[in-house]
């Protein structure tokens, strides 16, 4: 897949609750380096803020990670990267233009954005798509399309060694 090309293969991962989301935002930590955005989606109460905290904790930061929703974007210090989490559900996408995003989205640190698909056409092409979708009362799907080779070299690792589908 070459940088920006469309994304053509989906992968699914079955969530029986937190602990198991929490182990697929674990996997996919260890694969994350500067530069890494995450476009997380799903419905309210689906597990975006809960996948986050997990990513973080991965990251080794510290402390409490909450959804910056009325912050926009909240930054953070892991072990090793920066972590920027980012909730974009109550700006539009002018708005979220004029905050400088490929400050973060090319910087040195971890990019996670929740409600991405409010600001699709402000992302890079080479991201990670995650929607979680509810499967019943803790039950999720998480659906991972990758767009960029890097994110797509992740996807086909963790289903070969049976992470997800």
């Amino acid at each position: 897949m070459k940088k920006g090309e469309a994304a053509t293969d989906t992968y699914t991962y079955a969530s029986n609750g937190e602990e198991e989301t929490a182990r697929l935002a674990e996997a996919l930590a260890e694969r994350m380096e500067a530069g890494t955005v995450i476009a997380l989606d799903g419905d309210l109460g689906a597990g975006k803020t809960r996948f986050s905290q997990a990513v973080a904790r991965a990251l080794g930061v510290k402390g409490v990670v909450n959804s910056p929703t009325f912050t926009i974007i909240k930054e953070y210090e892991g072990d090793s990267l920066p972590f920027y989490h980012m909730d974009v559900y109550r700006i539009s996408e002018r708005e979220a233009d004029e905050l400088g995003l490929d400050d973060y989205f090319y910087g040195d640190g971890v990019t996670l954005v929740e409600w991405a698909e409010l600001i699709r056409d402000l992302l890079p092409p080479d991201h990670l798509a995650i929607r979680i979708r509810h499967a019943g009362e803790r039950e999720r799907e998480i659906e991972l399309t990758p767009h960029g080779e890097r994110y797509a070299q992740w996807c086909r690792q963790l289903k070969e060694n049976g992470t997800i589908l």
